[in-house]
């Protein structure tokens, strides 16, 4: 997923210089282009230090962790959507705020936390 989003990052910085050079020319059009090339790589990799990076399975919910070690979403799961073993979407509700949903590839956890984590969501959605 990294590959790409630096390939679509690499392809939207060159699709606006062909886009403006022919208007303003090349020297003009290059200012631009580096804005938002630096302007994307910037919201990249705030993207990807937002990504969580642990998931502790308690008895009252579930925590999601980032990077720096804060918890990043906690709550308690309240449904789920479950697609052929390969992913996973939990609905999870805190005591206060807004729902939250998080995205889980099987490829990316253990094979038993998975499955563990899709009781869970299924048992809270009522199936």
């Amino acid at each position: 997923m990294r590959a790409a989003l630096w390939l679509f990052i690499l392809t939207a910085t060159w699709a606006v210089y062909a886009c403006v050079a022919p208007h303003l020319g090349a020297v003009k059009a290059m200012p631009l282009t580096l804005a938002v090339c630096v302007l994307l790589m910037l919201h990249a990799i705030r993207h990807e230090r937002a990504q969580p990076f642990a998931i502790k399975i308690g008895p009252g919910g579930l925590s999601v962790w980032d990077r720096a070690g804060r918890v990043s979403a906690q709550a308690r799961i309240t449904g789920c959507a479950h697609w052929s073993d390969s992913l996973l979407v939990l609905a999870l509700s805190p005591e206060r705020g807004r729902e939250a949903t998080v995205l889980l590839a099987a490829d990316a956890l253990p094979r038993p936390v998975f499955r563990e984590l899709t009781v869970l969501g299924r048992r809270a959605a009522g199936v």
